[in-house]
């Protein structure tokens, strides 16, 4: 039981963590080398990680799709979509799919003159899956060391800390003051049973003594 019991944790932190990690706005600090749009067919299972369309989400999509081109500062490539999530998870509430093309088509730089941005995305990159992290915001920095403090993950984080060890009190509580109880008058029980057991064992063994 022990292991089970560690299993199902374990299952239900690498759920909860990696819903967070998707879900949960990062920066990258890259420079874009280009945009483009390309029709994608979006199909299957993997639908769940791309924007539902305006009529709504249906097994197979065929739409074109914008994209953002950047290299990090160590040289390797990243590839950010640009959709807009309107009022569907995750609740970022972005309408400005176009206006963020125009600002990654105006930040656009090369090797010799680069202009290093900070792009603020969810989601996760995967070749083999065909996915791309949702881009949300551009915004230029001082450099490729540039730090970003992510604010709104810490505030997040730490009010689900907060909710969670207020629901570990209370099922702690829960458990001292209903479980524990019903454990103690169970095992009180059997005890009081067992005793009546060995007084009728000690009787008829008496029993069959003096017989």
């Amino acid at each position: 039981m022990r292991y089970v019991k560690w299993t199902l944790i374990a299952l239900i932190v690498l759920l909860v963590g990696g819903f967070l990690h998707y879900t949960l706005p990062q920066h990258d600090i890259v420079r874009i080398v280009n945009t483009y749009e390309e029709r994608q067919d979006i199909s299957g299972w993997t639908s769940m990680f791309w924007q539902a369309p305006d009529n709504g989400s249906t097994t197979t999509q065929n739409r074109d799709v914008q994209f953002i081109q950047a290299v990090r500062p160590n040289g390797k490539s990243i590839v950010y979509r640009n959709e807009d999530t309107g009022w569907g998870w995750p609740p970022y509430f972005k309408f400005d799919t176009a206006n963020l093309y125009t600002e990654a088509n105006d930040a656009i730089s090369n090797k010799e003159t680069p202009e290093w941005v900070s792009v603020t995305h969810y989601g996760w990159r995967s070749q083999v899956l065909s996915l791309f992290p949702n881009a949300m915001g551009i915004k230029p920095v001082s450099g490729p060391d540039a730090t970003i403090i992510p604010w709104v993950n810490i505030v997040i984080l730490t009010f689900l800390a907060v909710v969670a060890l207020l629901i570990w009190r209370m099922l702690a509580q829960f458990r001292e003051r209903t479980i524990d109880p019903l454990v103690e008058d169970v095992e009180d029980a059997w005890d009081v049973m067992d005793e009546k057991k060995d007084n009728a064992v000690d009787k008829v063994k008496g029993w069959f003594k003096k017989r």
